[in-house]
């Protein structure tokens, strides 16, 4: 029934896209996902897929930020990225970050009548973690923006010799052609002689059908990430696992909303006033082996 579903679903895009000429390329779905018996929260001390804690977890609160604090804390975070100014036609601008009501708030084009630099028109938001950190749990309870921009929670570090990242939360559900997708990637785009020794860019991407719309709700986003493997977690539901062949790069945490053509993503001047909201930010390390105080 699930897969006539899709089907159908799937033909029903393609013909949307066919009328909007839109040069996105076809779905090919890994599985579809079941959330019948994802678990229930008992505590927030713990990720939810393990709220007995039976991995041994430990919070780390140098690195969690529960976001109470009225403003966003500039210990542990950037309100901008500074690295990278964004993608065309989307510049990231502090403007659009704030913490209001006890959540991370990233809006659009709150940059007042500035002057944004050549191939940009329109401004979002980008919050960068000041430290980074190997291994552990990673949890956000977030809502997706419904408008065409790319909700963002992920890892990287950029560097001369190494360069990994792992995409924890990449969506564009402010589309009605990418409401029930769900993505899941990791990227190589270098690293040294004995970590790989990669050269050439490669990615390992799945896409999964969900049963409802990601930005209707807030969604709790987990990764959990050791030596061996990777694992990704929606509302406690483990929808993938990898195993662990090249990440083994201190990585920086990153929120942000962006625009990206490969989803579709391209501004729209008529949905201006959606927000991205993020509630929490934690991050666990096994009791045993804590490698970041």
């Amino acid at each position: 029934m699930i897969k006539k579903l899709i089907t159908g679903y799937l033909l029903f895009q393609a013909l949307a896209l066919h009328g909007q000429d839109l040069t996105i390329s076809p779905k090919q779905y890994t599985d579809s996902l079941d959330f019948q018996h994802a678990p229930a929260r008992k505590n927030s001390r713990m990720p939810l897929s393990d709220q007995d804690n039976k991995g041994n977890w430990v919070l780390l609160r140098s690195y969690s930020d529960e976001f109470e604090e009225g403003k966003l804390n500039q210990t542990k975070w950037y309100g901008y990225n500074p690295k990278w100014k964004g993608r065309p036609p989307t510049f990231f601008h502090a403007s659009n970050v704030r913490v209001e009501d006890g959540e991370l708030v990233f809006s659009i084009n709150q940059h007042n009548n500035e002057t944004l630099p050549r191939g940009f028109t329109h401004t979002s938001g980008f919050v960068k973690s000041k430290k980074k950190i190997l291994y552990g749990y990673f949890e956000a309870e977030l809502k997706a923006m419904d408008a065409p921009w790319v909700t963002g929670f992920w890892m990287t570090n950029v560097g001369s010799d190494w360069w990994t990242e792992i995409d924890i939360c990449e969506n564009a559900p402010g589309l009605e052609y990418n409401r029930h997708d769900l993505n899941s990637n990791l990227h190589v785009f270098r690293a040294p002689k004995d970590k790989g020794d990669v050269t050439e860019h490669f990615d390992r991407s799945k896409k999964y059908y969900i049963p409802f719309e990601l930005q209707r709700n807030y969604h709790v986003w987990g990764l959990e990430w050791n030596k061996d493997v990777i694992r990704f977690y929606l509302d406690g539901v483990l929808f993938r696992e990898a195993k662990n062949t090249h990440w083994h790069q201190p990585l920086e945490i990153n929120f942000n909303n962006e625009s990206n053509k490969w989803f579709g993503a391209l501004p729209d001047d008529n949905r201006l006033n959606k927000t991205y909201r993020v509630k929490y930010f934690r991050t666990w390390q096994k009791a045993k082996n804590q490698t970041n105080p």
